[in-house]
């Protein structure tokens, strides 16, 4: 009974958590993870009076248990790859193009998310004399978005601090993709069509730097030569909140895409 009370008083912990996150901005998955993790002191209670009472539930406790630890050493790997993943490169190679990765737009404003990557672009195309070489700016219109992703990059670049006055560029408006997947796929139709040769070209891939180790798995399989330029959200909690979630995105990478 005691062990019984603490995974009950764990249960309790992790929805009132989890309740509480819902209220944050950007952190609805860590909110369904605590509220998950509550479910599952709840099930490891339920399983443990179970097996008082048939020895089979003895068995499904014990795979139950198996099924936890095994979980969690493959979230920690994931998570250890996508942190790698995620990291800077000291010097960055010149590249022959490059393809800004569309996230969420607020109606017509960019999420955070989004917004991060539009200055981490800027920041590589002006400040670094990336401007004159194709840049695809790749994303469709989802839910609750009036204007695509890629429209609303492309208003934010031309009208960006950093944008030196009349300096040419190749903005490439791709906003038929709905996915990661999508956006390589489309956005390498596309660089092709404007005479990059694809097949040697190395491409800059702007994105958050959680999203960096999984944009360029998808990216390989398109046969895509990349090196990521990882932007950073302005919040540690909000940042912790997509770390998780990628790595569950990542399985589904794995399995299904």
């Amino acid at each position: 009974m005691k062990h019984e009370r603490v995974y009950l008083s764990a249960a309790a912990l992790f929805w009132t958590l989890g309740a509480v996150t819902f209220a944050v901005p950007g952190m609805r998955f860590s909110a369904y993870f605590l509220l998950g993790l509550g479910g599952l002191c709840l099930l490891w209670v339920a399983l443990g009076r179970l097996e008082k009472k048939h020895r089979f539930f003895r068995t499904c406790k014990r795979i139950f248990l198996v099924g936890i630890c095994a979980g969690a050493v493959v979230l920690e790997c994931f998570e250890i790859a996508i942190l790698r993943g995620g990291r800077a490169e000291a010097t960055l190679p010149e590249a022959d193009a490059v393809i800004v990765l569309g996230a969420g737009v607020n109606g017509r404003r960019p999420s955070l998310a989004l917004q991060s990557r539009i200055d981490k672009a800027a920041e590589y195309i002006f400040a670094d004399g990336n401007e004159k070489i194709p840049i695809v700016l790749s994303g469709g219109q989802g839910s609750g978005e009036d204007i695509s992703e890629a429209e609303a990059m492309y208003r934010a670049l031309t009208s960006h601090p950093l944008r030196p006055t009349d300096t040419p560029h190749q903005f490439l408006l791709e906003d038929r993709s709905t996915n990661t997947a999508e956006n390589f796929a489309f956005s390498k139709a596309m660089l092709e069509e404007h005479g990059v040769d694809t097949e040697t070209a190395v491409i800059a891939v702007v994105t958050n730097d959680f999203h960096i180790f999984r944009a360029e798995l998808i990216a390989r399989r398109e046969g895509l030569t990349t090196v990521g330029i990882p932007a950073e959200l302005p919040w540690r909690w909000l940042t912790a909140n997509y770390y998780l979630r990628e790595s569950f995105a990542l399985v589904k990478t794995l399995l299904f895409d």
